[in-house]
């Protein structure tokens, strides 16, 4: 491991609760830069679908763009749950790097895809680097906070996502018209490939990993093994996902992987559909492409605010509110209101709570799980969200197609919520140490 990493003595209460002694923003800052990317990615195939429509670029067509599209996306799902085992082997500093770097390199490379094919490819190998670095980021900064500040920092390093996916859309204004749709991968690749020489020199290994790591070894020499779910080898052999699905944990992995799954639905049903649903609502389009940045600005101010509360008032609890207060506002628009004013502030406040809740899963997950597997089980609960996040935009696509959007729209991602409500009432707020 790298020889900047700091040494902490563990507390009484456990090493988990430690962060490095020196180091300052710089973890907090590459951590943030890392899921900035996933916000690139969000948006950047959007961005240049219409020049790639228009302008016939490599032959596509609408059928072959939705196939680049939803393959990108299953990318990212295998990524995020094939790191977690490895990063809980390897240590998050190696993982995270590994990842930018596979995911700028494949990026970058798209620039030059010869053909749809091609494009395709890179577009899920890509995937397969950005999925990995979410779940990593996110063990990462969980073991990186202070204690009593997790649910803080997990949903405010992931402003980073709203934020790249912001300064992506305005790039796209300039960058395409002057440089063409393939300039947008070179930033993107070249992004990420900036990073890592930071990150070589700034980003610590997280304590808590080393300190998980040196007591496997202690338990090994011993001949022993430690509580459920927490054995490992000396040489760091893997936790399999296998003993998050085992006894108690199973039904505490459902229930995380649930409200993961209707968490990411919601979030690209709706920044995908949205716009279109209130147009059917009799909005204009201006007005539709205006609820849509609310919405968006709406999930920022939802983040700064949810990790306060999921300090102060616990993760589980807070989680299971603004997934609820999610479905009653998802509910209430789906009633014409006259007021502009008030359309706007009800689509803000959905924004507030959808957006965050999906990120309180991620914060619950880091504090309910230990060193030893907090990275399996991130990986799992962030790639089985993807599938939601694949499901949410084809759902809706069903509802547009078939013109029951609006009102039935809203009442099916309302449901949604509600469903996560109900999957993580069957999950304990702690678990004890035996469990995991």
């Amino acid at each position: 491991m790298s020889s900047t990493s700091p040494k902490v003595p563990a507390s009484a209460a456990g090493a988990n609760t430690q962060r490095p002694a020196r180091g300052g923003f710089w973890p907090v800052l590459l951590c943030w830069l890392a899921v900035a990317l996933d916000g690139f990615d969000l948006v950047v195939l959007g961005a240049v679908i219409p020049t790639l429509t228009k302008t016939q670029a490599l032959g596509f067509d609408p059928g072959s763009l939705t196939t680049a599209a939803t393959l990108g996306l299953v990318g990212v799902g295998i990524g995020a749950v094939v790191i977690g085992p490895l990063t809980d082997r390897f240590g998050r500093r190696a993982s995270l790097m590994t990842c930018i770097a596979v995911f700028s390199v494949l990026t970058l490379a798209i620039a030059w895809a010869p053909n749809i094919a091609t494009f395709v490819a890179l577009r899920f190998l890509s995937g397969l680097g950005l999925g990995a670095c979410l779940p990593t980021a996110l063990a990462y900064m969980t073991e990186y906070a202070r204690p009593g500040r997790r649910g803080s920092a997990v949903t405010q390093m992931m402003t980073g996502y709203h934020a790249g996916a912001v300064l992506t859309a305005v790039l796209a204004l300039v960058v395409i018209p002057e440089f063409g749709w393939e300039a947008m991968f070179v930033v993107g690749g070249v992004a990420g490939l900036l990073t890592l020489p930071v990150m070589w020199v700034k980003l610590p290994e997280s304590q808590a990993f080393l300190d998980a790591r040196e007591q496997a070894g202690k338990i090994s020499k011993a001949g022993g093994t430690g509580p459920a779910g927490k054995s490992a080898s000396a040489d760091g052999e893997p936790v399999r996902p296998s003993a998050l699905v085992r006894g108690r944990l199973l039904r505490v992995s459902l229930g995380i992987w649930i409200a993961s799954f209707m968490g990411l639905l919601l979030v690209y049903g709706l920044n995908t559909w949205l716009p279109q649903i209130m147009g059917a609502a009799g909005y204009s389009l201006g007005d539709s492409l205006g609820l849509l940045l609310a919405l968006n600005l709406g999930a920022v101010a939802g983040l700064l605010l949810a990790g306060r509360v999921s300090d102060a008032r616990g993760n589980k609890r807070t989680v299971l509110l603004w997934f609820g207060v999610s479905a009653v506002f998802l509910a209430l628009l789906s009633v014409k209101l006259e007021s502009t004013a008030l359309v706007y502030a009800a689509v803000f406040m959905a924004g507030v709570f959808v957006f965050s809740a999906q990120v309180l899963v991620y914060a619950f997950v880091g504090h309910l799980f230990a060193a030893e597997v907090r990275g399996t089980a991130l990986g799992l609960a962030a790639g089985v969200g993807r599938l939601g996040a694949i499901v949410g935009p084809f759902l809706g696509g069903l509802m547009v197609s078939a013109g029951v959007a609006y009102p039935w729209g809203f009442y099916a991602f309302s449901v949604a919520a509600v469903l996560a409500v109900l999957a993580l009432l069957f999950v304990p707020a702690n678990l004890r140490e035996g469990d995991a």
